[in-house]
Formats: structure tokens, C-alpha cells, sequence
């Protein structure tokens, strides 16, 4: 893998940052700026450039106006998610893959083009500027064959993102969801849980991809995990990983007591949920 930048002020500073004191950016990119995302493979390069969104003034809370160190994390360990043996054991005509809080689309859209066989949804708020620039994002990469983007707000009724369907007929849902970075803020956990509910596909094998940088908080994530796993889903696989490094751990909230924010910064936690029941 190898990201580029067309830096500005912001980028510059995220990027010094590292280099004087340490301190592992948490975000890749600012507002307007372009993002280019290299991925070699044995037999070919896969290049995918994208847009970074802005939103309108009253949406900045929502922080999508960056492409998140979790979402490059994501894309530079795709063999992670197994979807070779999601596509082995589909019994639908594509296995089908949601993305949640997509921002930019990077996950996404590199999947869309590794993976021509997986149906991709990448979904994010309803801002107007964010859902453009994220449609434009998989039409400059050409992955509209099996990509699309729609705008969805958590909690709500996800018929948005799915094909229409006879009223006798039962939408097909996702066999795997991922989201990176959509846990910080502990007020939104309830209808991120709802979503996940309403989207997955209720089979042995579905799948739920998170991952979460630990400036998220500790006891953030942790109260995530507790919630979860009171509503239907249990936790298949947890893990702390070193986001520039290979050093991986078991998940510890105790260590909230030990690290500071530097230390934070370098690790992330993928976790990985599947149902509790499928009956």
C-alpha cells in the first residue's frame, strides 16, 4: 500500500506531528483534499483516488470531512475480512457488502474493485455535499458496476438500501457490514446497533467488521461492546493491533489507566460480530 496526498496546511501539520513527536494521525486528509490509495498485488497495482467530502456547516459534528487512518488500516488488511469464503459459500447471486459511515468511500470502493463478484453499498448521513462527493468517488474509480452509494441515517428504515422488491417478496440484507471509526460518540451506539439489526442477514455466517482507533476511549468502546452484546449479537473476535506495526494483543480496558494519548494513537481495535441466534 502506498497513500499519497495533495497536503494542505492541515496535512502538513497531521504529518509533522508524526515525524517530531510521535504522535500517529488519526486522520489522512482534510476537506477538498485529494487521496490516493495504491494497492500492489502480485499480479496487478490498484490505484483508487478520492475526494475528500465536506457537509454542510450544520452536519461537522458528524466528522466526515476526513478520511480516517482506520479506513486505510482497513483496506491494507482486506484478507481480514475472509470474503473469499463469504463468496465460496453465498447462496445468493452476489454476496452483498454494506458499508457504514463510508465518508470518502475508501473500503468500499477498493473492495468494489477487488472484488467485482460482491454487490458494495457504501452509505453515509444524508448531507448533500457528503452523499456527491462520495457518488463521485466511485465514479472517477469506475466502480459503479457494483457499487453504489445511499444515503442513510442510522436508526432509520433501511429499505433506502435495498432494491425494491414486490410486497410479497423478502429484501435480500448484507452478509457483511464494516464501519471504521463511527464509535466515538457513545449517544449514537443505540441507533448504530439498530442498524445493524435491521441490515444484517440473519444467517450463521454473516459478519460485522469494526474497527476503531483507541482515541476513540477505551471505556467508549467498551460500552459499545457491552450493548452489543445484549442485543443479539455476540463477539466472534477481538483484537488490538499496532496501526503501523505487526504487534497485536488481547482487548484490555484496564489499560485506560496506563497510556496517554500518544500511546492511544498507535493502536487500533478490530473486533468482529456475528449473531447470537440465528434461529
Amino acid at each position: 500500500m502506498t497513500p499519497d496526498t495533495n497536503l494542505d496546511p492541515e496535512d502538513i501539520l497531521n504529518s509533522s506531528l508524526e515525524t517530531l513527536y510521535d504522535y500517529r494521525p488519526i486522520t489522512l486528509s482534510s476537506t477538498g483534499s485529494v487521496f490516493t490509495y495504491v494497492l500492489n498485488s502480485k499480479d496487478s497495482v490498484l490505484t483508487v483516488t478520492l475526494l475528500t467530502p465536506d457537509t454542510h456547516a450544520s452536519n461537522w459534528s458528524l466528522h466526515a470531512s476526513s478520511i480516517w487512518a482506520s479506513s486505510q488500516y482497513l483496506v491494507d488488511h482486506l484478507n481480514d475480512l475472509h470474503l473469499e469464503s463469504h463468496i465460496a459459500v453465498s447462496s445468493q447471486e452476489k454476496v452483498r457488502l454494506l458499508e457504514l459511515g463510508a465518508g470518502a468511500g475508501l473500503p468500499g470502493i477498493v473492495i468494489a474493485k477487488c472484488h467485482p463478484d460482491i454487490s458494495v453499498t457504501v452509505s453515509d448521513y444524508p448531507d448533500e455535499q457528503l452523499m456527491q462527493t462520495l457518488s463521485k468517488n466511485i465514479e472517477i474509480n469506475r466502480a459503479s458496476s457494483n457499487c453504489c452509494a445511499k444515503a442513510y441515517a442510522w436508526g432509520t428504515d433501511p429499505g433506502i438500501l435495498l432494491p425494491f422488491l414486490d410486497a410479497n417478496q423478502t429484501p435480500p440484507l448484507f452478509d457483511v457490514i464494516i464501519a471504521a471509526d463511527t464509535l466515538w460518540n457513545s449517544d449514537l451506539h443505540g441507533i448504530f446497533i439498530d442498524s445493524l439489526k435491521k441490515t444484517l442477514r440473519r444467517a450463521s455466517g454473516s459478519r460485522v467488521h469494526l474497527i476503531a482507533g483507541l482515541h476513540t476511549g477505551r471505556y467508549t468502546l467498551q460500552s459499545f461492546l457491552n450493548a452489543v452484546s445484549q442485543a443479539g449479537f455476540e463477539i466472534d473476535f477481538i483484537e488490538e493491533r499496532e496501526c503501523s506495526g505487526a504487534r497485536k494483543r488481547e482487548w484490555d480496558v484496564s489499560r485506560a489507566e496506563q497510556e496517554d494519548e500518544k500511546e492511544r494513537r498507535k493502536w487500533l481495535l478490530w473486533f468482529v460480530l456475528k449473531w447470537s441466534s440465528v434461529g
